[in-house]
């Protein structure tokens, strides 16, 4: 008897000790010798840009937003220069010193230093950049050979995995810190094409553009937005190498990026019209327009028809279908099925261009007015109606984009595309309403102004600023 119980209680401790390896085996116990390899890989980098305004010929006087006067008098203010500087990381892919970051990083310099190890420092120039997925590549100029990262595959990328980033956190240079992926595949409303990694690696101001790494040593992620005040509360976002690569191998090779096109305006497929198609359950995108002469229009897809699948590939919310295509081949013919008439049909469709399609060379060539806020050191552009359809914002919302914060800037502890919606309790309508109401506060004894934003989550929020 006594011998029965002496087994189990051995079998049981053999199990418990069993259960703890399996737990605990991919636990480092440092992550040292991980971080002392890659660090020379990691590099730092500093922006320059000249920013031109003109000082107000009739201080203490505003003219309304709007105002004829406005532009008029506008000109005859005295031109003036300054120095605009910003800080943000990068890593090297190449021993030839192809460096990887963010396009917001180095987005209207004039000048970048890329800093490497600590130690050195260089000129670099910009190879190529796509704004749309937020992705800039730069080549340093310099004879010397560099020690270069490899990509790892995101796709195997789990939740739980442990990551390190290392970056260049409010300019202090090479920083290390770590955590676990927290989750896949977020969207948060920051670039067209997201498919976010969420880490609780620590992640501050001055990440921007460095390398998330999983345990071998591989870049899974680009580092690329925060959120929160500090950025270091647990919840940080970073491009998945896959998606990443697809778009740095273009830009390496043409200089710019070659997307799939199928000119369709999409939306969500919401349980109300599920109902209505005979849908299971809400799924798929639905097509609101076709552009005329576009490959869809040429395949036979129609306004109404609710797109499933999309070359082999199942479509479960609508935001998956603009990346998927953005990553297929130019020219290549897929099938693509589409719910019509309440069941499937097939239809072929031949993929041209995203950045030689009429409506993206318009909205290129157009391009947002950006405006520089100097009170709060910040840029902004106006909000517009496709901004308030991909936010799912209330349809009268109205206000201003931030496209850009210096480091000194009293809210850079927001986010770029962050909206201010409100100052001093007034609703802002042009970024006319915002400059005038900051100008306004800059004059006042406390220099204090209260504001309202949604943050990349649409969710609202309002601080007070104490301006300089």
């Amino acid at each position: 008897m006594a011998f029965r119980y002496f087994k189990k209680f051995l079998v049981a401790i053999i199990i418990l000790n069993l259960s703890t390896t399996v737990y605990s085996k991919d636990v480092p116990s440092s992550f040292a010798d991980l971080a002392e390899k890659l660090m020379p890989s990691v590099v730092n980098i500093s922006t320059s840009q000249t920013v031109v305004t003109k000082s107000n010929p009739f201080p203490g006087f505003e003219f309304p937003p709007g105002s004829p006067f406005e532009d008029m008098f506008k000109d005859f203010g005295t031109p003036q220069k300054r120095k605009a500087y910003a800080l943000g990381s990068g890593f090297i892919i190449d021993k030839r010193g192809i460096v990887i970051t963010n396009n917001h990083v180095i987005q209207g310099a004039d000048d970048i230093l890329v800093r490497v190890n600590g130690d050195k420092e260089y000129e670099a120039t910009i190879i190529g950049t796509d704004p749309l997925s937020d992705i800039a590549v730069l080549q340093i100029k310099s004879q010397d050979k560099f020690i270069p990262v490899k990509f790892g595959d995101s796709g195997k990328a789990r939740i739980g995995d442990w990551v390190i980033a290392i970056g260049n956190p409010f300019g202090l240079g090479g920083t290390v810190t770590a955590g676990i992926i927290s989750a896949r595949n977020r969207n948060i409303g920051m670039t067209r094409y997201e498919d976010f990694i969420q880490t609780d690696a620590s992640i501050n101001q001055g990440n921007s553009g460095g390398p998330l790494f999983n345990m071998d040593g591989d870049v899974i992620g680009i580092n690329t937005a925060i959120l929160g005040q500090s950025g270091s509360i647990g919840i940080g976002f970073s491009i998945p190498s896959n998606n990443a690569k697809i778009v740095i191998d273009q830009l390496i090779k043409y200089g710019e990026t070659k997307r799939g096109w199928l000119g369709v305006r999409i939306q969500y497929v919401t349980k109300e019209i599920a109902d209505e198609e005979k849908l299971d359950k809400p799924k798929g995108a639905l097509v609101v327009s076709v552009a005329e002469g576009s490959p869809s229009d040429k395949g036979g897809i129609k306004a109404g028809d609710i797109i499933l699948e999309f070359d082999g590939k199942s479509i479960n919310e609508m935001k998956e279908l603009p990346l998927i295509v953005a990553q297929t081949e130019v020219g290549k013919t897929v099938d693509v099925k589409v719910w019509r008439n309440k069941r499937e049909i097939i239809k072929k469709i031949k993929l041209g261009r995203l950045e030689t399609s009429e409506d993206f060379n318009i909205k290129k060539a157009e391009g947002p007015k950006i405006t520089i806020i100097e009170g709060l050191k910040i840029a902004v552009r106006t909000l517009t109606k496709q901004d308030i359809e991909a936010r799912n914002l209330p349809k009268d919302t109205t206000g201003a984009v931030i496209v850009k914060i210096e480091n000194d800037s009293p809210i850079n502890y927001l986010n770029v595309n962050n909206i201010i919606i409100e100052a001093q309790k007034k609703k802002i309508k042009t970024v006319g309403d915002l400059k005038n109401i900051v100008n306004s506060a800059l004059r006042s004894a406390d220099k204090t102004i209260m504001i309202a934003i949604y943050n990349n989550q649409s969710q609202k929020r309002s601080i007070g600023v104490k301006l300089d």
